[in-house]
């Protein structure tokens, strides 16, 4: 049997982590977003530091010894070559497959989409949100964050996830065109969304997959 997919982008504070549990809780889906991160230092055997530095960043450092991992017998140049964004990121891509052909799976960020571009039954979605919504969510989430700068975290948050996106998929984090759905959260509300993508996912047949 082939499994079903729905693979979620979102903007920083739009509400789609909360979507993809939701949606996944509703269709009896494994839900993967964090989780990734360590079912990827697990397989690889790799600390899972490596992979919270590399998440949904295009490019980061190893070798300013701030991972406390550089000294005399771990050369800066293995680092480089060996724990490479690419290293990591194909560690992850592996994980992502392995999982979606044991199971009907919804994904949150991580380039799940263009990972499994070559899946047959695969739904692929951008969350969004106004930016009132966006700032009023973290705020919640992170109580220590200043309110005057709170926009200047989406602003880099996005940028960080659009560069990873765009770098390591060759399309366009966010554009229309890189996405089966694009739905603003703010229009339908997080549970509107999440009727709406559900009943998408049950009306483009992807549903007989799961038979």
């Amino acid at each position: 049997m082939e499994h079903c997919i729905i693979n979620i982008g979102r903007q920083y504070g739009s509400g789609g982590r909360q979507i993809g549990e939701k949606i996944a809780e509703r269709l009896h889906f494994a839900y993967y977003d964090k989780e990734l991160i360590n079912l990827a230092s697990k397989e690889s055997g790799l600390g899972k530091e490596f992979f919270e530095a590399a998440d949904e960043k295009k490019t980061y450092s190893l070798t300013g010894g701030w991972l406390g991992l550089r000294n005399n017998f771990i050369s800066s140049n293995f680092l480089e070559n060996y724990l490479s964004n690419e290293t990591l990121f194909k560690i992850q891509s592996d994980i992502i497959r392995e999982l979606a052909d044991k199971q009907h799976c919804v994904f949150v960020g991580r380039c799940a989409d263009y990972i499994l571009r070559n899946y047959p039954h695969v739904l692929n979605v951008f969350i969004t949100a106004d930016l009132a919504d966006r700032k009023t969510r973290i705020l919640e989430r992170m109580k220590d964050l200043a309110e005057d700068k709170a926009e200047d975290m989406l602003e880099k948050t996005d940028k960080r996830r659009a560069g990873y996106y765009n770098y390591y998929t060759g399309k366009t984090w966010g554009a229309a065109a890189s996405y089966h759905l694009c739905v603003n959260s703010s229009v339908l509300g997080i549970d509107g969304t999440v009727d709406y993508i559900c009943d998408l996912f049950e009306k483009s047949g992807m549903v007989e997959g799961m038979r």
